[in-house]
């Protein structure tokens, strides 16, 4: 049971980048207005796109903000990339929680009061949700094992279900304390995408475990009933875009082992790698033998395996060579907002 009578006072932070994403972008926004919990407001960042900071000023100017909460349009105050992105919009929000939504999902309606409802405890720093996939080309491609659904940006096979402690949320579908970034500081730049360079990720880790070490009675909870569904346009079903995705995992793994130590850096990837993948390449073997067709989803989770560890060995090969560089914060309260 939810509580229908629950409020808290939530800001939800949304990253643009490009033009090609304005239909996702308003569906996105029109999701948060939407919530059977209104959000205090929606605060759509803009990562150093003009053009596209006027045209959604220009479409938000006007909008009433007494059904769904206000929305304000705010360009990326810090260097290009999500990470950034995200801070501006924790600088700004007025909001007792802040929530982060991907520019290309959609929130079912109790989206927010499910992520709500995971504050009861004080201890609770972070909420996360349960993300499915939108395949855009119709339906899952055959070879594509739900165990790599992260590779899409989406809950994996293989994350315990219900409302349980995990070491990290995923970070299109999450939500935090606005005190927890006073502690732990924010989201990390030099890790996670940056524009439409190489499909980095794992902000969201290196901050759930520097806030973890910050606070170390802190409590991080997903729950599935919170649940978005993120848009998988067909470039991203090709085997192509896969392995490319798998690599640069395994590249920003290395950067989160190298800001937090591989011990908790890694900590729930060997579980992963140890118990979940072998499951699942016996599953599609199984399939196979079946005529179910299997054999194609236990290729890509080898495939998945190796490109991923390939990636990793290179990211920590060049961090010994030469350290990168990490920026945190702390989160400085906007003095002025543009809207």
């Amino acid at each position: 049971m939810i509580d229908r009578h629950l409020h808290r006072s939530f800001s939800v932070v949304v990253c643009a980048y490009t033009e090609e994403r304005w239909e996702d972008i308003l569906a996105a926004v029109d999701s948060v207005r939407g919530q059977s919990m209104p959000a205090t407001e929606t605060l759509l960042v803009v990562d150093h796109n003009e053009a596209l900071l006027d045209r959604l000023r220009a479409r938000y100017a006007s909008l009433s903000p007494a059904d769904g909460g206000e929305v304000r349009v705010l360009a990326n105050a810090g260097p290009r990339g999500l990470s950034a992105g995200r801070n501006t919009g924790i600088a700004a929000a007025r909001g007792e929680f802040v929530a982060f939504l991907d520019d290309d999902a959609v929130a079912e309606r109790d989206w927010l009061r499910y992520l709500a409802a995971g504050y009861g405890d004080p201890r609770v720093m972070a909420v996360g949700g349960r993300t499915l996939p939108a395949w855009s080309s119709g339906g899952r491609p055959a070879w594509f094992p739900e165990e790599f659904d992260w590779v899409v940006g989406c809950t994996y096979r293989g994350l315990p279900p219900g409302k349980v402690r995990v070491r990290n949320v995923l970070g299109g579908n999450a939500s935090f304390r606005r005190t927890a970034f006073d502690s732990a500081g924010g989201f990390a730049t030099g890790i996670g995408r940056d524009g439409d360079k190489r499909p980095l990720g794992c902000e969201e880790t290196e901050l759930c475990i520097r806030l973890s070490n910050a606070l170390p009675h802190a409590v991080l909870l997903i729950d599935d009933r919170a649940v978005i569904h993120h848009k998988v346009p067909p470039a991203r079903t090709r085997f192509g875009y896969f392995r490319t995705r798998a690599y640069a995992e395994g590249l920003s793994k290395a950067l989160v082992a190298r800001s937090v130590g591989t011990g908790k850096g890694l900590e729930s990837e060997r579980r992963y790698a140890t118990r979940v993948l072998p499951a699942g390449v016996a599953r599609g073997l199984r399939d196979a033998v079946r005529g179910r067709g299997g054999a194609g989803r236990a290729g890509a989770i080898v495939a998945g395996v190796l490109t991923t560890t390939a990636g990793y060995l290179v990211g920590s090969a060049r961090a010994r060579r030469g350290a990168p560089t990490f920026s945190s914060g702390p989160i400085t309260p906007a003095t002025s907002v543009s809207a």
